[in-house]
């Protein structure tokens, strides 16, 4: 179904964008002396990245079903 691939196409620029940010705040934990807060942002963008990583792979195995 073309909407389930629309929507995975949108998911993957989203996640494209979360990968970014994750290595935005390594690079940040790099240079600042906040690196216990960088490393819980860090985290939680993995988090965020993973499930938009799954919830695409849902929608393009339904879009081939």
């Amino acid at each position: 179904m073309d909407s389930f691939d629309s929507l995975a196409d949108e998911i993957a620029q989203i996640e494209s964008r979360v990968s970014d940010a994750i290595f935005d705040t390594l690079r940040s934990q790099l240079r600042d002396d906040d690196e216990a807060a960088a490393k819980d942002l860090e985290r939680r963008l993995s988090k965020v990245r993973r499930s938009l990583q799954k919830a695409e792979f849902l929608l393009r195995k339904e879009a081939t079903d």
